[in-house]
């Protein structure tokens, strides 16, 4: 692909094999997944907290309606019990933060760096330079050309 159609933050470095193209630009894709993930995981943590926090009115509505003993039983079992052992969930989204998350963040960014100069979405902006039809409206390689 001939780097004068992108802009030069997307453009293949000069020398640049396709397979390496493909290959960085695989672990990019790879890195959106895990992104996506970590965004699920995100939700499962605030999705557990609330939930948790309701149980506060559940307890009230069977201690107010006579139904003590399923109010302590929940109280005793549920109420702020770890979500698998010994971890509450902000504790699993730590542990992915600062485990698996930061180690695949730093080898991305450190496979891009030596390989395509830094620049990110290299094999898209190609691919979207084989897609568009040139000189046709909202075809343009970039914003500034639109």
């Amino acid at each position: 692909m001939a780097s004068r159609d992108l802009d030069t933050a997307h453009a293949r470095p000069e020398g640049v094999p396709d397979e390496l193209v493909a290959a960085v630009g695989a672990f990019s894709e790879m890195l959106e997944r895990i992104e996506r993930a970590r965004g699920a995981l995100y939700e499962f943590h605030q999705l557990i907290g609330g939930a948790d926090a309701m149980l506060d009115d559940v307890v009230d509505g069977l201690r107010k309606t006579g139904h003590d003993g399923w109010a302590d039983r929940i109280e005793r079992e549920l109420v702020g019990r770890n979500v698998i052992p010994g971890h509450w969930s902000f504790q699993i989204v730590e542990e992915f933060d600062d485990g698996y998350y930061d180690v695949l963040r730093a080898l991305e960014r450190g496979v891009r760096e030596d390989t395509m100069d830094g620049r990110r979405h290299v094999f898209e902006a190609e691919m979207k330079q084989r897609r568009r039809t040139h000189g046709e409206p909202h075809h343009d390689a970039t914003p500034q050309d639109g």
